[in-house]
């Protein structure tokens, strides 16, 4: 392979867009609504269908994948190599607060409030199948609840969005000259052809397509879940004008971020959510069940770590090749969902971690981060525990139907001052999809052009994903549902991208050690 310090390849893709890429993107973006409106039954049968090819035949793999991503991380902190700098910067660009702020509130979306409220109450009234009966100790059922969100929210999770892929983007682009772009991933493997050819644009189409259907199924929910909560709290018609609304208020919010930048819109409205959260939940763990949050999350962490590898590699019937069943619509389909993720979420940190050496980064994303995110599930999903515990029917009987809004609001409702907790906690929603709308919007301008993407491209990104979630809503809450499962399978091709990283991450490293 050659050292392509300013290829052809390189300049002719850092010079502006990549209109194939574009058109690829664009072309998947009109025929999934296209298919939505003509036919939501044939869309419906073909997303179920690959769904469950991918949940089947690749969820082994994504587990090993996961799991090795992060063990492979921890090795790396332990090398010399680790104290490298990455970026061409002495300094990092920006503070330890503003950069934590940024990548936590990147990933943790609306689905950080609503599945943080609705995960570990799930668990707790359907124990997960490792644990067994627990019907009789209520302490062990929650315990086994918050350690298996622990496992879908946790240390692998976070790993897997960048802890070696990261450190591959950030020498290839910064050191090399190689396009910030999923493409960069697989030139370990095929060299020069992975960056001006068909691979490069199957990678870079794949790994966009799935963040786009990562990204606008949070925010088509939102306004779903958003209408849920201005019904219940003020009346207003549950309504699809509500939630185009919602959606449209959204879209203008993210795209000006987006716009604005990094140094400004994206870290300004990160830095807010990041206050805001915090002051909310320091709220719910002095009012609420202080004790109770504190021994559960000390209780959950250590069922977790206990059976860290045999949740972490849990099969259960689906053995190697078997229908996956309770596994594909929890385990498998988070790891499907961060796993579309990976790449471009590795982008964005790569974008804001200029100055920070890799064993921060690997620590930041595969310690502190998981087990910030822990504790946050513990104060929200935990308090549903001890409610439903104090009172049974209480969460678990607004939540039937696995109504994620109404589980959230069951909680917040139920503190003191319930209503203005439950209004800020919606505005909390809003801004966390914000501030992962125009991450991602930005990070898909930059895969197709540079690592400074043109305001328009940055809207344009902006505004596609709001118009999509419109259409999908105006069809009905299934149309949604069908894209949030459809990142499932494009984790498929995406996977194979981020495969390069178990080993060329470590190799990368040993050879800054030599320097």
């Amino acid at each position: 392979m050659t050292d392509i310090t300013a290829s052809q390849c390189g300049r002719s893709r850092l010079a502006g867009l990549d209109k194939p890429l574009l058109a690829v993107t664009g072309g998947f973006i009109l025929l999934f609504c296209g298919m939505a409106l003509v036919s939501m039954d044939s869309l419906t049968a073909m997303v179920d269908w690959g769904f469950n090819f991918a949940a089947t035949y690749f969820g082994l793999y994504w587990q090993v994948l996961l799991l090795a991503t992060f063990l492979i991380g921890l090795a790396i902190c332990l090398l010399p190599g680790s104290r490298a700098v990455l970026g061409t910067l002495d300094k990092p660009e920006f503070s330890t607060f503003q950069w934590a702020s940024m990548i936590m509130c990147t990933l943790l979306a609306g689905g950080g409030v609503f599945w943080a409220a609705g995960e570990p109450i799930a668990h707790y009234l359907w124990t997960p199948p490792l644990f067994g009966d627990l019907s009789a100790d209520p302490a062990a059922r929650a315990n086994a609840a918050l350690a298996q969100a622990y496992l879908h929210w946790g240390f692998l999770a976070w790993a897997i969005l960048g802890a070696l892929t990261t450190i591959m983007l950030m020498h290839y682009h910064y050191d090399k000259g190689l396009p910030l772009a999923p493409r960069t991933l697989l030139y370990p493997v095929f060299g020069d052809r992975a960056l001006k050819g068909p691979i490069g644009l199957i990678a870079d189409a794949s790994c966009i397509i799935a963040v786009v259907a990562g990204t606008v199924g949070p925010i088509g929910f939102l306004g779903l879940q958003m209408s849920y909560g201005l019904n219940a709290l003020f009346g207003i018609p549950d309504s699809f004008a509500t939630q185009a609304v919602v959606i449209l208020a959204l879209v203008g919010i993210y795209t000006i971020s987006a716009i604005s930048g990094l140094e400004r819109g994206i870290q300004f409205l990160s830095k807010a959510n990041v206050i805001l959260a915090f002051a909310l939940l320091a709220f719910m763990l002095v009012v609420g069940s202080t004790a109770f949050i504190f021994k559960s999350f000390l209780g959950g962490l250590g069922t977790y770590l206990s059976n860290f590898f045999s949740m972490s590699m849990y099969r259960g019937e689906a053995g190697i090749f078997g229908e996956p069943g309770w596994l594909g619509w929890w385990t498998v389909f988070f790891w499907g969902w961060f796993l579309g993720y990976g790449p471009l979420m590795a982008i964005f940190i790569a974008r804001v971690s200029r100055g920070r050496s890799i064993r921060s980064i690997i620590i930041m994303l595969s310690i502190v981060a998981p087990l910030i995110t822990n504790f946050w599930f513990t104060i929200i999903g935990g308090s549903g525990i001890a409610l439903e515990q104090a009172t049974a029917g209480v969460i678990s009987a607004p939540f039937e139907g696995f109504n994620l809004p109404a589980g959230l609001l069951a909680i917040t409702q139920a503190m003191p001052m319930g209503f203005i907790l439950s209004l800020l906690f919606l505005v909390l929603t809003m801004i966390f999809v914000a501030t992962t709308s125009d991450s991602m919007s930005f990070v898909i301008a930059t895969a197709m052009s540079d690592d400074n993407p043109s305001a328009p491209l940055r809207a344009f990104w902006g505004l596609a994903m709001g118009v999509m979630a419109l259409i999908l809503i105006s069809t009905d809450a299934g149309g949604i549902g069908k894209l949030q499962s459809f990142i499932v399978v494009t984790a498929v091709p995406v996977s194979l991208v981020l495969l390069p990283s178990l080993w060329d991450a470590a190799r990368i490293t040993l050879a800054l050690g030599r320097k």
